[in-house]
């Protein structure tokens, strides 16, 4: 099978090494398997037919290969999806004549009125096309496997449930789907991503270390889930080691790469909102502010109402009219930091 010609633009096409593998999360339970690196137990395997929809009595596989699906009409820019419908055409052009020997041009007008093989609507053709995965990856060759350009088209188009288009849908889905698309060029830039934001948030670490323990000893407070176990008296190498478990996924945040961020975004916030989320955690554990049959936090000693949430706490703490209450907040929490 020739190579095909890719637009500039990107298209489906740009994937470098393909294969399908199992996807499983370490941190969320599947029978024990994800302990053992597995997604199905041993000997088990999925396999699952192409998917098709019904309108009006006429079925239409979900091929990928479709220029006049809903997904290829709804691309936003003209730009790509002109290109998105030339490659379609070439890569349609390529496999009839691989499968079918039937030469066509993709640059004709009538092609999809000669296409007799990959119509969408052809049963006898498309109901016959499946997938079977199990704990192994299944390496494709798109560019010299005809049938392999027809399932990574399909997949790319969400034509089979179990496959994810990518690990980073896969690592997104609500209900994680067992088996992953690695296209080598996106897989790499996701997984490289979260690494970069990892690193990224043990360099603040190690920056407030150095020259700022006031910053990290707030930063602690903000992101850890027992706020409330940090003091002034407490050894800057606890809370080191502690974020540093955090960060890295060891913490209540579980998720490396929300870890991360959470971390990074504590980072960034000014002294003053940093002091202001920790002291309306604190005061919320001591009860010093509550939430009330309402819905609404209160203030407790004068049963003044602060807002719905900690974001609308935080406001009403920082408005000077408030001053009074933050003064009596501060000085209640304070006590309990200098412990």
């Amino acid at each position: 099978m020739s190579k095909i010609t890719l637009v500039e633009l990107p298209t489906v096409m740009d994937h470098g090494k393909v294969s399908i593998k199992p996807f499983f999360n370490s941190n969320s339970d599947n029978l024990g398997l994800q302990n053992y690196g597995l997604t199905l137990f041993d000997g088990i395997f999925h396999e699952e037919q192409l998917s098709c929809i019904e309108r009006n009595g006429t079925i239409r596989y979900i091929t990928g290969l479709n220029p006049f699906a809903p997904e290829v009409k709804m691309l936003a820019d003209p730009k790509v999806r002109e290109a998105r419908i030339k490659e379609i055409n070439k890569i349609v052009a390529l496999l009839e004549a691989e499968l079918a020997s039937n030469i066509l041009d993709p640059e004709d007008p009538e092609l999809w009125n000669k296409v007799k093989l990959l119509a969408p609507n052809n049963h006898d053709f498309w109901g016959k096309i499946t997938i079977r995965c199990g704990n192994e990856t299944v390496f494709m060759d798109p560019e010299k496997n005809a049938f392999d350009m027809l399932k990574l088209c399909a997949i790319e188009a969400g034509g089979f449930s179990i496959i994810a288009k990518s690990y980073d849908d896969a690592k997104s889905a609500a209900v994680a789907p067992k088996f992953y698309l690695d296209k080598s060029i996106d897989t790499i830039s996701t997984k490289t991503e979260g690494k970069k934001l990892k690193n990224k948030a043990l360099s603040e670490l190690e920056s407030m270390f150095k020259k700022n323990t006031n910053k990290l000893f707030y930063v602690a407070k903000v992101v850890d889930g027992n706020s409330v176990q940090y003091k002034k008296s407490t050894p800057n190498d606890i809370i080191y080691d502690n974020m540093d478990k955090y960060i890295t996924g060891e913490g209540l945040e579980k998720n490396l790469r929300r870890a991360a961020e959470s971390f990074i975004t504590a980072c960034e916030l000014d002294m003053e909102t940093l002091k202001l989320k920790s002291l309306i955690k604190d005061a919320t554990f001591y009860k010093m502010i509550a939430t009330k049959g309402d819905g609404m936090i209160y203030h407790t000693n004068s049963a003044s109402m602060m807002g719905r949430n900690s974001s609308e706490c935080l406001e009403f703490l920082k408005n000077p009219l408030n001053d009074k209450v933050l003064a009596e907040l501060m000085g209640q929490v304070e006590v309990y930091w200098k412990k």
